[in-house]
């Protein structure tokens, strides 16, 4: 293998991923600059493809908010917006994007432009309050997809269940009046053929992406599901249902494939084989990553890439020819797993321990996220009760460096990789006696 080829191939994902990260922000600078207004989405039951449709400029506050913390600009916001009355403990997302809007869509990467639409979905209680803070603020028409959830654990029904069929037909409706809503906002006719050409954008999309997430199987892992998944995770969001975002994950998948092939592992040395549980501590983002690579620790899986990804992560693909019945039907699966993802993680994880090779798993509950957060020390407890995997509980925050220790964090890291590492020696000594 020659060191051109090697060097082209090597991380080439991260770097177009973050150029696509660059070109979403630009383009939304650049309606910011003409006037123009967004439409405000969220990553589960974003519905990109029905906005794509109609020329509309999509701002995800979720990533808009985290990208403060991840460039250390977040406390100034989350002072503010708590000047302003908003209370500690709530979303920190919810109190950046605040601030940001107050002082006119300034943002550490550009100017957003104002939100002309708001699609809530249930799939996050917060989603709903931060529409109505929108409409307070500018007026802005929301729109509420209501998505019905499994009922239990493990409940999930599929296409052809009599249950299923019927909650198809309820999203199916709110579709048909979101079509509606955006003719009316932007006086434009809705085109099929164009959500047939987006929905097509996103099956490869979603194809390549459930192929990229199965070659951490193997060893060693070709990514960190941590610190390399936050980059693939936003263009899955930002750039779904486009040509870019097509061909950004199609060769994302051939890097994969190719570091599969010649056993190129994403760590210097992979050591301690990982899953992550919840949302990275981005206030400390790269400090955050080190803890556990410094151990030789690879995240190689993580429910984040699962429920941020809003169920893309399963690979279904749409009916073409067929295509808004289909994009209910796909809705509505992909929301639902992507609720299930946070609120039952022990589940899929429990499914995945073998083909991933887990030797160790970390829950991350954070204070401002009460929906990912909540019930995770439940889950670890029947995690521990089905198998005896060593497991951390560290806390922190998404947003808010106030409430971050990181020699605490660090103390903690430390005895968990001591004790996998105990754990190791043993077994070795006990097979060779």
């Amino acid at each position: 293998m020659s060191a051109e080829v090697q060097n082209e191939m090597m991380r080439r994902g991260n770097r177009e991923g973050s150029e696509l990260f660059r070109k979403w922000f630009q383009g939304l600078n650049q309606a910011s600059d003409e006037g123009k207004s967004a439409a405000y989405v969220f990553v589960m039951g974003s519905l990109a493809e029905i906005l794509h449709a109609f020329d509309m400029p999509i701002v995800m506050p979720e990533i808009t908010s985290l990208q403060t913390a991840v460039r250390r600009k977040s406390a100034d916001l989350l002072n503010e917006a708590e000047d302003h009355g908003y209370s500690p403990d709530i979303c920190g997302y919810v109190k950046a994007d605040y601030a940001i809007q107050s002082r006119g869509g300034e943002h550490p990467l550009g100017r957003l432009p104002k939100p002309g639409l708001a699609l809530l979905t249930n799939a996050c209680n917060t989603y709903l309050k931060w529409g109505e803070m929108w409409g307070r603020m500018f007026d802005t028409p929301l729109f509420t997809l209501d998505i019905p959830g499994t009922r239990a654990k493990g409940t999930q029904s599929w296409p052809g269940d009599p249950q299923f069929e019927t909650e198809k037909r309820y999203v199916r409706a709110q579709i048909d009046e979101l079509i509606q809503t955006c003719e009316e906002i932007t006086g434009k006719e809705f085109d099929i053929e164009r959500l047939k050409q987006n929905l097509e954008y996103s099956n490869r999309m979603s194809a390549a992406w459930k192929g990229i997430l199965e070659c951490n199987k193997k060893g060693p892992a070709v990514f960190n599901a941590l610190s390399d998944g936050t980059v693939y995770l936003s263009v899955n969001n930002v750039w779904r249902g486009t040509e870019e975002g097509a061909e950004y994950f199609e060769r994302l998948l051939e890097e994969k494939r190719w570091m599969n092939e010649n056993r190129i592992g994403a760590a210097k040395e992979e050591r301690h084989r990982l899953a992550f549980i919840g949302v990275p501590c981005y206030p400390i983002f790269k400090e955050f990553s080190e803890l556990f690579t410094d151990w030789g620790g690879v995240f190689v899986i993580s429910t984040y890439l699962w429920f941020a990804s809003g169920g893309n992560n399963l690979g279904v693909q749409y009916d073409l020819e067929d295509p808004l019945d289909s994009l209910a039907e796909v809705t509505l699966i992909h929301v639902r797993d992507a609720m299930d993802s946070m609120f039952h993680p022990e589940q899929v994880l429990l499914e995945n321990l073998d083909d991933f090779g887990i030797e160790g798993v970390v829950y991350h509950p954070i204070k401002s996220c009460r929906t990912i957060s909540t019930g995770l020390a439940d889950n670890r407890r029947e995690l521990m009760e089905k198998t005896d995997l060593p497991s951390l509980f560290i806390e922190s925050d998404m947003m808010d460096k106030r409430v971050i220790s990181v020699a605490q964090m660090k103390n903690r890291v430390d005895a968990f990789f001591e004790g996998i590492e105990m754990r190791k020696a043993t077994r070795l000594q006990e097979a060779a006696q």
